[in-house]
């Protein structure tokens, strides 16, 4: 019997990662460990710039909005996978699966502009230092995260616009945690030619546009400290670079290896656990990775609870 093509509201099934109920609580605990984490240190790393005066410049700027972004991103997909979960229920309507992908293509494509507005940022710091702060004005750097969320919240609109116009079967079974666009478009029943057209078209010019104005900048910035006649300057000038190189390694390998896996077929997990790469495990080693040797951000965290320390005495007395 042929499944009913849906023209109303429907329900989608995500398969997640096992359908085994002996690994639900292992995947519920890893998967709320991760999240907490996530959350809880983006959230001192916004909570310790917007705190610190020293740390109003536009590289903490955009480090606490990249902050912010990453929070947003994985309570776009975590909250819905752990209830499902704990449930062992894994319907998502259709509603909801559309706004999350609405979300998280908003979400992920922020992270892509702001990784690249980072990258452009440490170009005028190392090979225009003088003329640093006239360049990176507050009015521009307001303007770059403007533009960001205008540029892909058009992006995320037009690609659930696009999903909107397919029809899909019955009980339609998403071998994902999420609804992922490239899964969701390839279970339509109907023609999907203009929607692969759109998404090839989108991932070139959003996701190459960006890389490759962050490798232009690194090529500058590796010119310029070329020209540095000391290793002590050398050694500062690279330094300043090291936290953010790191995070957009692990953001566009993890997510070449998302694109990479998806050829695979649909019954596959390995796209699933790539996802789990970029969608979780990156936002929550951000932080880590910006903290770890950052002593501006060392301060103004000791200086952030120790002033807590000081008024909980004080509100309690």
């Amino acid at each position: 019997m042929t499944p009913r093509n849906i023209t109303g509201v429907s329900e989608f099934l995500l398969l997640g990662f096992s359908e085994k109920p002996e690994l639900q609580p292992f995947i519920f605990g890893i998967f709320l460990s991760m999240y907490l984490i996530t959350v809880f240190g983006n959230l001192l790393i916004i909570l310790a710039v917007s705190s610190d005066s020293p740390l109003h410049t536009p590289m903490y700027f955009f480090l606490s909005n990249l902050s912010f972004v990453d929070i947003c991103f994985t309570s776009t997909i975590i909250p819905k996978m752990l209830v499902n979960t704990q449930t062992e229920n894994n319907v998502i309507t259709y509603a909801g699966c559309i706004t999350q992908l609405y979300f998280f293509l908003l979400l992920v494509g922020l992270d892509d502009f702001l990784l690249t507005v980072m990258a452009y940022d440490r170009f005028v710091a190392i090979c225009h230092p003088l003329h640093y702060r006239v360049i990176m004005n507050p009015q521009l750097c307001g303007l770059l995260v403007l533009l960001s969320w205008i540029i892909n919240n058009l992006h995320s609109l037009l690609q659930t616009l696009m999903v909107l116009r397919l029809s899909f079967y019955n009980k339609v079974k998403i071998p994902h945690y999420f609804c992922e666009l490239n899964q969701v478009v390839r279970l339509a029943c109907s023609d999907t030619f203009l929607n692969d057209v759109v998404m090839g078209f989108a991932a070139a010019l959003l996701g190459g546009g960006p890389l490759a104005g962050i490798l232009y900048s690194y090529s500058k910035i590796v010119s310029s400290i070329r020209r540095i006649t000391s290793a002590q300057g050398k050694y500062k000038a690279f330094s300043t670079c090291v936290s953010h190189l790191s995070v957009v390694s692990l953001f566009y390998c993890t997510s070449i290896g998302v694109y990479l896996s998806s050829e695979d077929t649909q019954g596959s997990h390995s796209g699933v656990i790539a996802s789990v790469m970029y969608t979780v495990v990156t936002p929550m080693m951000n932080p880590f990775i910006y903290s770890l040797r950052n002593k501006n951000i060392h301060r103004a965290l000791k200086a952030f609870f120790g002033t807590i320390a000081i008024k909980g005495p004080l509100a309690f007395g």
